[in-house]
């Protein structure tokens, strides 16, 4: 199975259970804060939504955001966040809002369930694919570095990338391209380390020496 060259330049900042839980705690601060509809008020607003009109839309987003938590609670989130969660179900919300006096259904609230539902399932369901690929990726990463410094070793010399791939079994396509992994992650890596080092605080120019065994 071939690698997906799906790469970013940077990868983002992993989010903390705190900042998650700081989230969701500003999520649920804003369920309380909002007041509930009226009578006759979602009918109102369903009409103007279909028609675009924004203000209704995020009305009904934001007296439906409980609906969006509760669903994001009860799924196998698989790798994604709450915040994630609710985000997802938060784009299937709006789309239910848009389109629902357009699709002829009876019952919103089982309507909007449904699509908030389905968002949530296609985003783990991406989500695992995602995962998967990055476990076959490091995987292939490993085999080369590994054949790359054993071939380097019997070969006494740099090997080409038709002798690695011959020897992974690979194409030459999917070996340059897991080269060129490897070869990112190094420099990030010698970047991240180069973040630690001061160079104010090293003196070139003097020619003491510290005597690390006194």
């Amino acid at each position: 199975m071939g690698v997906s060259p799906n790469q970013h330049d940077k990868a983002p900042r992993p989010r903390t259970v705190d900042s998650d839980a700081e989230t969701m705690r500003d999520l649920l601060r804003l369920v309380e804060a909002t007041p509930p509809l009226s009578d006759g008020e979602q009918e109102r607003l369903l009409e103007r939504s279909a028609l675009g009109d924004k203000a209704s839309q995020e009305r009904l987003v934001a007296v439906n955001l409980d609906v969006v938590i509760r669903l994001a609670a009860d799924q196998d989130a698989q790798g994604l966040s709450m915040p994630d969660l609710v985000q997802e179900g938060s784009i299937g919300l709006v789309e239910a809002v848009r389109t629902f006096t357009g699709r002829g259904q009876g019952d919103f609230a089982a309507f909007a369930e449904r699509c908030i539902g389905a968002q949530m399932r296609q985003a783990i369901a991406v989500e695992a694919v995602g995962v998967r690929d990055a476990e076959l990726l490091i995987a292939a990463a490993t085999d080369y570095e590994h054949t790359q410094m054993v071939m380097r070793r019997e070969l006494h010399r740099e090997t080409t990338d038709g002798e690695l791939a011959e020897k992974l079994e690979w194409t030459v396509e999917r070996t340059r391209y897991v080269a060129s992994v490897v070869a990112d992650a190094r420099k990030r890596h010698d970047e991240e380390m180069l973040e630690f080092i001061d160079p104010a605080a090293i003196d070139f120019d003097n020619d003491e020496r510290v005597d690390f065994g006194s």
